[in-house]
C-alpha cells in the first residue's frame, strides 16, 4: 500500500493545480454558469442539436442527387476525433514501490548526430504533447486511474476490458455537454463488438477492402511487441507513436584477422572454422564502392551471436534482438544465442573485408565517439566521399592516431570519388564540410545538417561513377546494387523501428518479419497501390478536393503520404471485432476507425443505445445488416436482396447521401501520419467521388499558461475542470484565444477570468440598453433626459428617427466587422474570429457610444440593437449559451439562436470607413499632443502652451495638394510604363530644392501603383469624403475630450499656408478671416490636418 500512498501524494488535486490560479470572488462566475446550465437543459429537452436528413416524403428516393439535395437543404457535418479510452496490458502490470517513489530521472538529450537523426530525412514528423498523465512518471495502470480521479476501491473493476466502456462513455457525454458542444448524442455508439451493428459495419469494409486488393497477406516488417507476441500499431504503444519501420541493407563484412586483445577474449568462443561477420546496417548501399574504414563504438559492449553452425555476427544486443524475430538466426523464432561479449575498443584494428569497396585487401575496424547501441547494429562502415559525418571523423582519426591508439595508414586510405552532384561535386562530404566548417567529429548539429544535405542531393541528382551500374542515376542504381549484394551473399535485408517503441504493457517493441494482414497502402516502389495512392493525393491537391486550410498541413499530407507505406491491419487480442476472413485476428484500433463518421448518418437508426441492444426506429437487426446492405446504404449499388423493407433501406440511404460527404475532419497535426491518412485512403476506397471528404483541420496541441501541462509541477487542468472553474464560454473563449496555427496554442487562464468580467458586463449592458431603453426623439430630448437626474445611467436613452453620421459610420464599421468574422470562421481562425467578432467589436461599439455622447447626440436605438444582435451572432460559435441568453432573453426572441443565420450585410462603404479612420487618427494625434505638453510640463520643461489652463485649438485642413506634388504626379504619368516607372529617371527631372520632401511621396506612390492600386485613384489623389464636413462633426467631441478646452475653430487654409477661414467651430466666429496662421498651418494637406493649441483668458 505504501506504492498506492506515494502515487496519491504525487496526485493530491492540491499539487497539481497548484500553479494554476485561484478564483476568490465568483459571483459574476456562477451568474454566467447558471445561465450556461439553463440553456444546456433547454437544448437538450427540445431536442435542438438532433438533425435529420430531408424524408423521402419531402423528396422521393432519386429525385434529386446528393448536389441538388444540399443546395435546396443545406447541410454542414463536420467531426472531430471521438475520446479514446486507452488500456495496455491484459492485466494489471506490477509495479514497484520505488519506481514511484524515487520516479526516473530525465535525461538531456544527446545533440543528433548521423546515427541519431531521422533515417529518412524527407519524412514528415510531428511531435505529440502527451497527456498530463504521461507526464508524470506514472508507468503503471492503476497510477493513470488514480490521476484522473477513479476512487481506489474501484480500480479492481477494469481488470474486465468491458468495464472501461461503460464506465467511461458517460463522462464523455456529461463533460462535452457541460462545455456547450453542438453533438446529436442519438448517433453515439461503441466501436468494438460490443456494439453488434458497428461489427457488421467493420466486417463490411474489411470485406471489400480485401475484394478490392487493398488488403493483403503476407510477410513484411513491423513493429512488434514480443512479450504481447502481436504487432504493436500506433494506438497500442506508450512511447513512440508515429515510429514506423526502417528497412537496411545489412552487410556481411568477414574477419580476416583480430588484433591481440580480441583473440584472447575470443579463445576457445568460436570454433576455429568458424566465421564471424562485422554487420553494419546501411540505407545507402550504392555508396559501398568507397569503403575505407569500418567504426565501432569504443565504449559499447558488443556480443557475437550464433547465426548457424559456423558462422557469427559481431552486433549489438538490441540489433540481435531484432534479427530474432525476422528469422536472420537459424533458430526458432524469437530465439537467440549470445557466444562472447566484446567492447568495442576490444576490435579496434581488426581487418575485415568490405564488399564492393576498391580495398579489396579489407579495411581496419576502428573507434567512433558518436555512435549509438540504439541505431543500426552499432556498427557503421565509413564512406568519407559522401558522409559528412564519415568524412570528418576518418580525418580527424588520421590527424591524432596516436591520441586514439591506432596506426595512421588505416584511417589514410585513398578517398576516391563514387558518384558526382551537380552541387557538391563528386567528393560532396568534404565539399560540405569544408563549406559549412565543420571542424571536429563533435560538431553534431552542422554534420546532422551537412548529411542530410548530401542525402538528398546525392539521391535526387546524384550519377554512379564506378561499378557496374556507372553512368546510371543514384535513384536508378540504388535498388540495383542492393540486389547484387544480397545475390552473392554478402548482405541481406534488416530493419528495426525508427525510434524508441514501447508497448503498452512495457515491452520495447522490435521489428518482426512475420505473416500478417495489412493494408496496401504507399507506391508502387514500395510495394504497395500506387493507383491508389495517386488517387489520394490527386484529391488533396484537386482545388475542388481536399482543403486542408494551410499549405503547411498540405505539405504535411503529401509528405507522409509519400513515405507511408504498408500497415498491418490485425492483432491477436484486445478489444475490437474479429476479422472476418481470418478469425485469428482482430481487426487493430487504427484500421477499424478511418471510415466510422459515414456510421454516425444511421447509427439513430439502427439503435437506441450505444451498445445496440435496444433496436432503433428502423427497426433491423444485426443480422440483417449484411455486406450488400450496407452497400446499398452507402450507394455503392442498387440491386438488393433482403428482407428490410425498401422503405427503411431508403430512409437509411437518404441519411447517408444527405450528411455526406464529410464537411470537416478535425483532428491533431501528429494524426497526419496515421489515422487522418488512413482516414483518406479508405474513404476513397470506398465511396464513390462525390463522397470524399472536403476538409481536414490540424491543430496543434495545448500549453497552460505557457508551460506544458503536468501534474507533477502543479500546472494542469481538464476539460471538465476548466469549466468548472471558469464556466463554459469563458473557456471557449480562452480556448479561441489560445491560437489557430499548427504550432502549439496557449491556454491562459487570466484570458479566461477576464472573459468572465467581459461577458458579465456586455450581457448588462445587453440587458440595459434593450430592456431598460428609455426613447427619445432629438438630442434635445437626449440632453434633457440626461441631464435631467431621471436617468441613471446615460447608455440607457437612446435616440430614434434619422441616422446621423456617427450612426451611419458605426452601421459601416459593423458591416465590415461581420464580413472579416465569417472569413475567419470559413478560414477555421477562430483567434481571429474573436478578434474582429468580439474584441473589435466591443471596441467600435466604444468608440461609437463614447462619439455620440461627448456629442450630445446618444446612440440611436435600432443602430444598438443591431450591434447587439450582431455581437450574439458573432460569438455564437464560440459562447453559445451567453449568445443564447441574449438572442432569447434579451432581444425576444422566440426561436433559439443554433437556427439563426450568419448575418448577411452590405458591403462596407470605403467613404465611411475612410471618415471613420480620419477622425480616429486626428484625435488620437490631438489628444497624443496635448498628453506629450503636460509630460513636459510635469517635468518642468516649456511648452508653447500650458496644458492645465484654459485653452483653445485650432484645426487647419488643407482644399489642394501643394503644388510640388502635382508636379510630381505629372512627372510619373510621362514616364509610367505599365503600372511601374523607372525611379531614376523620375528623380533625375525632380527640382533639387525639393527633393528631399518629393522623394518619399514619389516612392510612396510607386508602391501604390506596383501594389495594383488603380492609376486614376493614385494619380487624382480625391479624398473619398468631405473632410470638411467631417471636422464639423468632430468639433463637440473635440471640445470635450481637450481639458478645459474652451474654443474649437476648423480652419480652411488657403494657398501657401499663411492665411486661412474659420469655417468650423464652437465658440469660434464662423467666416472669420485669418491673416498669420501659425506654422504648422502650411503643413496642411487634404486628409492630413494640422492642428495648434493655445492659452485663452
Amino acid at each position: 500500500m505504501a506504492a498506492v500512498q506515494a502515487t496519491t501524494q504525487a496526485l493530491d488535486p492540491s499539487n497539481s493545480s497548484k500553479k494554476t490560479i485561484k478564483i476568490e470572488n465568483t459571483e459574476k462566475r456562477d451568474s454566467l454558469i447558471a445561465q450556461e446550465k439553463k440553456y444546456q437543459q433547454v437544448w437538450q429537452e427540445s431536442g435542438i442539436f438532433e438533425s435529420d436528413a430531408p424524408s423521402t416524403s419531402e423528396v422521393s428516393p432519386g429525385a434529386m442527387s446528393s448536389a441538388q439535395l444540399h443546395e435546396k437543404y443545406p447541410k454542414f457535418f463536420g467531426t472531430m476525433a471521438y475520446p479514446e479510452i486507452e488500456m495496455f496490458g491484459e492485466k494489471f502490470e506490477r509495479c514497484q514501490e520505488t519506481a514511484i517513489m524515487n520516479g526516473e530521472p530525465e535525461e538531456e538529450p544527446p545533440a543528433p548526430t548521423q546515427e541519431d537523426t531521422k533515417a529518412d530525412v524527407t519524412k514528415f514528423s510531428a511531435k505529440k504533447s502527451k497527456a498530463a498523465a504521461k507526464t508524470v512518471k506514472m508507468k503503471y495502470q492503476f497510477q493513470i486511474m488514480l490521476a484522473i480521479g477513479i476512487a481506489l476501491d474501484d480500480i479492481h473493476k477494469f481488470a474486465d476490458p468491458q468495464h472501461w466502456l461503460v464506465h467511461f462513455p458517460p463522462l464523455c457525454k456529461q463533460h462535452l455537454t457541460n462545455f456547450g458542444c453542438r453533438i446529436d448524442w442519438r448517433r453515439s455508439f461503441v466501436t468494438t463488438p460490443a456494439n453488434p451493428f458497428y461489427d457488421t459495419f467493420v466486417r463490411w469494409q474489411m470485406n471489400r477492402l480485401r475484394e478490392m486488393g487493398k488488403i493483403k497477406f503476407g510477410k513484411r516488417y513491423t513493429v512488434y511487441s514480443p512479450k504481447d507476441g502481436q504487432a504493436c500499431m500506433d494506438h497500442d504503444r506508450s512511447e513512440g507513436e508515429g515510429v514506423a519501420v526502417q528497412e537496411y541493407t545489412a552487410l556481411r563484412m568477414q574477419v580476416k584477422e583480430w588484433p591481440e586483445k580480441a583473440k584472447a577474449k575470443l579463445a576457445e568462443m568460436v570454433p576455429a572454422h568458424g566465421k564471424v561477420y562485422f554487420v553494419p546496417a546501411t540505407l545507402r548501399p550504392e555508396t559501398m564502392y568507397g569503403q575505407t574504414a569500418l567504426f565501432v563504438g569504443p565504449k559499447i559492449t558488443y556480443g557475437i551471436y550464433q547465426v548457424s553452425n559456423d558462422e557469427y555476427y559481431f552486433i549489438t544486443d538490441r540489433a540481435a534482438r531484432n534479427m530474432a524475430f525476422q528469422s536472420i538466426f537459424k533458430k526458432k523464432w524469437g530465439e537467440m544465442t549470445k557466444v562472447a561479449e566484446l567492447d568495442g575498443s576490444d576490435v579496434v584494428g581488426t581487418l575485415v573485408n568490405a564488399p564492393l569497396s576498391v580495398y579489396t585487401e579489407g579495411i581496419r575496424v576502428l573507434p567512433m565517439e558518436s555512435i549509438k547501441p540504439t541505431k543500426g547494429m552499432g556498427v557503421v562502415t565509413n564512406v568519407p566521399s559522401d558522409s559528412p559525418d564519415d568524412y570528418a571523423t576518418i580525418t580527424d582519426l588520421a590527424k591524432k592516431a596516436d591520441y586514439y591508439g591506432i596506426k595512421k595508414e588505416w584511417a589514410s586510405l585513398e578517398i576516391l570519388p563514387i558518384l558526382k552532384t551537380p552541387a557538391f561535386g563528386d567528393i560532396s562530404a568534404k565539399y560540405l564540410v569544408e563549406t559549412m566548417k565543420i571542424n571536429s567529429p563533435k560538431d553534431a548539429k552542422q554534420l546532422a545538417e551537412a548529411k542530410d544535405l548530401a542525402y538528398k542531393e546525392g539521391f535526387y541528382k546524384g550519377t554512379m561513377l564506378v561499378g557496374d551500374f556507372k553512368g546510371q542515376s543514384v535513384s536508378e542504381a540504388k535498388p540495383k546494387v542492393k540486389k547484387q549484394l544480397i545475390d552473392s551473399g554478402e548482405a541481406f535485408d534488416y530493419a528495426e523501428p525508427d525510434g524508441h517503441v514501447v508497448s503498452r504493457s512495457g515491452d520495447v517493441c522490435v521489428a518482426g518479419h512475420l505473416d500478417q494482414w495489412y493494408m496496401n497502402y504507399g507506391s508502387a516502389e514500395n510495394g504497395g497501390d500506387g493507383k491508389w495512392l495517386g488517387q489520394v493525393l490527386e484529391h488533396i491537391n484537386d482545388k475542388d478536393g481536399l482543403n486542408t486550410y494551410s499549405t503547411e498541413a498540405k505539405n504535411a499530407f503529401e509528405s507522409t503520404l509519400n513515405w507511408l507505406g504498408q500497415w498491418a491491419c490485425a492483432r491477436t487480442y484486445g478489444l475490437g471485432s474479429l476479422l472476418p476472413f481470418d478469425h485469428n485476428f482482430l481487426v487493430e484500433s487504427l484500421s477499424d476507425s478511418t471510415i466510422y463518421m459515414s456510421y454516425y448518418t444511421i447509427a439513430h437508426l439502427l439503435h437506441r443505445d450505444i451498445f445496440g441492444k435496444e433496436l432503433g426506429p428502423a427497426n433491423v437487426k444485426p443480422d440483417q445488416m449484411t455486406d450488400e446492405v450496407w452497400d446499398y446504404v452507402f450507394t455503392r449499388r442498387d440491386d438488393i436482396d433482403t428482407d428490410i423493407p425498401k422503405p427503411t433501406l431508403q430512409k437509411m440511404r437518404r441519411e447517408f447521401e444527405y450528411w455526406y460527404p464529410l464537411d470537416v475532419r478535425i483532428s491533431g497535426k501528429d494524426l497526419i501520419n496515421n489515422h487522418l491518412s488512413f482516414f483518406l485512403y479508405i474513404h476513397v476506397a470506398l465511396f464513390p467521388k462525390q463522397y470524399w471528404p472536403r476538409a481536414i483541420r490540424v491543430n496543434g496541441h495545448l500549453l497552460l499558461n505557457s508551460e506544458k501541462m503536468s501534474k507533477s509541477t502543479g500546472n494542469f487542468l481538464t476539460l471538465s475542470e476548466a469549466t468548472q472553474k471558469f464556466g463554459a464560454d469563458a473557456t471557449r473563449v480562452a480556448l479561441a484565444d489560445a491560437g489557430d496555427s499548427l504550432d502549439d496554442s496557449n491556454f491562459e487562464e487570466t484570458t479566461a477570468n477576464a472573459t468572465i468580467l467581459k461577458l458579465f458586463e456586455l450581457r448588462k449592458y445587453c440587458e440595459d440598453t434593450i430592456k431598460e431603453a428609455t426613447m427619445v426623439d432629438s438630442a434635445d430630448q437626449y440632453a434633457a433626459y440626461r441631464d435631467g437626474g431621471k436617468v441613471r445611467n446615460a447608455d440607457t436613452i437612446l435616440r430614434t428617427g434619422p441616422l446621423n453620421f456617427f450612426d451611419k459610420l458605426f452601421q459601416n464599421e459593423l458591416n465590415g466587422l461581420v464580413q472579416e468574422t465569417r472569413a475567419a470562421y470559413e478560414a477555421t481562425l477562430y483567434k481571429s474570429a474573436l478578434k474582429t467578432g468580439f474584441y473589435d467589436l466591443t471596441a467600435a461599439r466604444d468608440w461609437y457610444r463614447e462619439s455620440t455622447k461627448t456629442a450630445d447626440l446618444g446612440m440611436h436605438y435600432e443602430i444598438n440593437k443591431l450591434y447587439v444582435k450582431f455581437q450574439a451572432l458573432m460569438l455564437l460559435p464560440i459562447a453559445p449559451h451567453w449568445s443564447e441568453y441574449i438572442w432569447r432573453d434579451v432581444l425576444g426572441n422566440e426561436d433559439t439562436v443554433q437556427n439563426a443565420r450568419f448575418p448577411v450585410v452590405a458591403d462596407e462603404d470605403a467613404s465611411l470607413t475612410a471618415a471613420r479612420e480620419y477622425m480616429r487618427s486626428t484625435s488620437s494625434s490631438i489628444t497624443s499632443a496635448e498628453g506629450a505638453a503636460q509630460k513636459k510640463v510635469a517635468k518642468g520643461k516649456t511648452t508653447a502652451f500650458d496644458p492645465k489652463k484654459d485653452k483653445k485649438i485650432s484645426v487647419f485642413t488643407a482644399q489642394s495638394f501643394p503644388p510640388w506634388q502635382d508636379r510630381c504626379v505629372e512627372l510619373i504619368r510621362q514616364a509610367l510604363d505599365g503600372m511601374t516607372f523607372d525611379m531614376k529617371a523620375v528623380s533625375q527631372k525632380l527640382d533639387k530644392a525639393e527633393t528631399k520632401k518629393a522623394m518619399p511621396f514619389v516612392q510612396g506612390l510607386k508602391r501604390r501603383l506596383e501594389g495594383g492600386e488603380d492609376k486614376q485613384s493614385v494619380f487624382e489623389r480625391k479624398l473619398p469624403f468631405d473632410e470638411m464636413a467631417v471636422l464639423k462633426e468632430m468639433v463637440p467631441g473635440l471640445k470635450a475630450s481637450i481639458q478645459r478646452c474652451k474654443v474649437v475653430e476648423v480652419v480652411a487654409v488657403h494657398e501657401g499656408g499663411k492665411t486661412g477661414r474659420v469655417v468650423a467651430g464652437d465658440g469660434a466666429t464662423i467666416g472669420e478671416e485669418k491673416a498669420e496662421l501659425p506654422p504648422s498651418a502650411e503643413g496642411a494637406m487634404p486628409g492630413v490636418p494640422t492642428f495648434h493649441f493655445e492659452n485663452v483668458v
